[in-house]
């Protein structure tokens, strides 16, 4: 189901729920912002028929009757719309409480914080809590990039985005319009996968490299979101993971601990430098460029030409 319809089905379901009196379809058209915007009558009259079938296909009891002033109106009375007693076990509780508290750092979390609030009303034990057997978990998703919250958001409502990107190997930022599809943190580090509609390609940016504010743009995409958006694979490949050879590389001693995390080989030296084996594999090149003068590639003899270019590049700028 479409974002946009669901969101559409969940409002009036509240309307019609938390209203104390029946209303008329005059009343939900200025209640409903979808139906605001939905254009003439009919087109009204079609859109609001076939949700208040989808909400009683989905089980609501929405009730017809005449109001005082003889329109009909509609209701979803509370009482003919309960939900039965929810019932979870330890395990079921301890997830539900582990997900809620994922969320730490952006809009979500007042919303998950009320989730817990009342599950904890009802007395299930939750992740935390005293005598819980998962109280040690304390998950989360680092989200600190200003960009992250409206780059969720655009995703969600498949609107078109506008900002600012550096690439590794460039020294200033350019603008990108990008149809976002999907959001995946890997290694610590947050990337957007969607399309580039100047580059007419798919492509992944990493959150980190967006630089000033997230903007949206109105219209459609104009290209098919992909049934499985591979973010990680994408990156994995760029950053070597799916390696094709091996490289060696001198590191200054202290520095550089993701590149260590990686090696399959480290040499200890004694002049300060270190020097590391690490897989090879297309995409390496922008990744050692980020630590700067802190890495010496030793070969391959393309991998050593691919950094220093990208040295220069923003060495020029």
């Amino acid at each position: 189901m479409a974002i946009a319809k669901a969101e559409r089905l969940m409002n009036l379901a509240l309307c019609l729920r938390g209203a104390s009196r029946p209303l008329s379809k005059r009343e939900l058209r200025t209640s409903i912002e979808a139906y605001i915007e939905a254009g003439g009558e009919d087109a009204f009259n079609r859109m609001f028929e076939r949700d208040k079938d989808d909400l009683r296909e989905l089980g609501m009891v929405i009730e017809t009757v005449e109001n005082l002033d003889g329109e009909v109106g509609y209701v979803a009375r509370p009482d003919s719309n309960r939900l039965p007693p929810l019932t979870l076990d330890a395990a079921e509780a301890a997830a539900l409480g582990l997900a809620a508290k994922v969320w730490q750092q952006v809009r979500l979390a007042g919303a998950a914080s009320a989730a817990l609030q009342k599950l904890r009303a009802a007395g299930m034990p939750l992740a935390g809590d005293e005598a819980e057997p998962f109280g040690a978990l304390e998950p989360r998703i680092p989200a600190g990039e200003a960009s992250f919250e409206p780059l969720m958001v655009a995703c969600r409502d498949r609107r078109p985005v506008v900002f600012d990107y550096r690439k590794a190997n460039a020294a200033r930022s350019t603008p990108r319009l990008v149809e976002p599809w999907a959001l995946e943190c890997w290694r610590g580090h947050w990337y957007l996968a969607g399309y580039d509609r100047d580059r007419g390609a798919e492509r992944v940016f990493r959150l980190s490299r967006i630089t000033g504010r997230v903007r949206s743009r109105g219209g459609a995409f104009t290209a098919d979101v992909p049934d499985r958006v591979t973010v990680r694979d994408t990156v994995a490949t760029w950053a070597g993971e799916h390696a094709t050879g091996q490289a060696r590389i001198r590191l200054r001693s202290g520095a550089g601990y993701p590149l260590r995390a990686r090696a399959t080989a480290t040499r200890t030296g004694d002049d300060g430098w270190d020097e590391l084996e690490l897989p090879h594999g297309h995409g390496l090149g922008a990744w050692l460029a980020e630590f700067g003068p802190d890495v010496i590639v030793l070969e391959p003899a393309e991998l050593r030409a691919d950094v220093v270019d990208r040295l220069r590049a923003v060495a020029k700028g």
